[in-house]
Formats: C-alpha cells, structure tokens, sequence
C-alpha cells in the first residue's frame, strides 16, 4: 500500500509538473521586443492575401482596433489615427489594421462594413484584416483597442504597445501626448533603437470569443 501511494503521489507531481512547463511555454510564446514579430497569413477585406513575410524590408505597423470602442473612437474621431496612419504610407510603411472581434461581439463587422468604415472615417489603412477567429490577436498577445505593433524591414518588432501616454477617452488629451507610434516609426526610418519599445496598452478589450481559451 505504501508503495502504491509513493507511485500515485509521483504520478501527480509528473503531471502538476507538465502543466507548470507547458504553461511557460506558452508565455514564452508571446512576441518579444528585438525578436521576430509572428508570422501571419490573412484574407482581407478586398479578397487579397496578406502575410507579413512577403511584407520584408518595409516597416509595418499593426493597429487593433473596434469601431465601437470609445478609445478608437477618440483617435479617430480627432483625425489623429488617420493622420498617423498617412505621414506612415508617405514614407512607405505598411499599415494593417486588424480586427478580432469574434462574431456576434461588440466591433465584429463584414469586409463591406470595414470598407465602409475605412471610407467614412477617410482612415488610410493598406489592408484591414478581419481576425474573428483571434488567430493572429492570440499570437500578439493584442489585449486593446487600439494595441499597436511596429515591424521593422527585417522582420523584427521594435514596438509594442499604446498609441500614446494618456489613457483616456478625451480626444483633448491627443494635443501633448508622446505619441509612442510616431517616435518608433521615426527611430527605424533613422536606424535608431526605439527608446521606448514597450509601453503599456490601453483601451476596450479585445472582443475575442468568449468560447475560446486565451493561449
């Protein structure tokens, strides 16, 4: 008997440590700063395929974002998201904005609805992706609307995190605020390292399914 507890009692501490080394694995998992961003391939709204390898040497910009979030709202509503997302194409950055909400979750829309958004907020995205399925939101850890991501050419992230310092609603608060998107952007087009790669992000959460489990 007490030989079979021993093995009962070693076949459970072989188990809790599987769960503890599988749970790291997948924190490690998450994009990290300085390594390269995860690959993705994805369908967008105008049928076209879009993956980030074929995207090498050019510098992305990845932006979550849910047209019914009041901190989306904010930047947009203030022509701010869009001015940003135009001084980027000008200097030849490739500008995804990406949106996971899952079915039947708040900002879930079709690709005739995202166009119609892009169109009325006169936003200059070079493809919106529709990720209702959070695939490529669950490889970014992406947890805000708006959450954004910068790509060097080589494939390599350099920026995660708020569009800026002032985690409000107030589209007042975007005169002043250090614009963490801007600077990143401007640092890789100068071949400089980002001075601040990491910047906590703000927002509505990512409305992704509820069924699903976070990786």
């Amino acid at each position: 008997m007490l030989l079979a507890r021993r093995n009962i009692l070693a076949i459970g501490a072989a188990l809790a440590l599987g769960s503890v080394t599988g749970f790291a694995t997948g924190a490690s998992a998450k994009p990290e700063i300085g390594k390269p961003a995860p690959d993705f391939s994805a369908v967008d709204t105008k049928g076209k395929t879009v993956a980030l390898s074929a995207l090498r040497g050019k510098t992305v910009v990845l932006e979550w974002t849910n047209a019914d979030c009041p901190y989306v709202r904010k930047h947009y509503g203030a022509g701010n998201m869009q001015k940003l997302q135009g001084e980027a194409a000008a200097e030849g950055v490739v500008w995804l904005s990406l949106i996971s909400s899952a079915p039947g979750e708040q900002g879930h829309v079709s690709p005739a609805e995202a166009d119609q958004l892009t169109a009325s907020r006169h936003a200059e995205p070079a493809s919106v992706l529709l990720d209702e399925k959070g695939k490529i939101g669950r490889a970014y850890d992406a947890r805000t609307t708006p959450h954004m991501f910068v790509i060097n050419g080589d494939g390599t992230l350099v920026y995660m995190g708020g569009i800026d310092d002032k985690p409000t609603t107030s589209q007042t608060d975007i005169q002043g605020a250090t614009n963490y998107v801007r600077l990143a952007l401007d640092a890789v087009k100068s071949g400089k390292p980002v001075a601040t790669p990491v910047s906590r992000p703000y927002g509505c959460s990512v409305k992704y399914s509820p069924q699903d489990e976070r990786s």
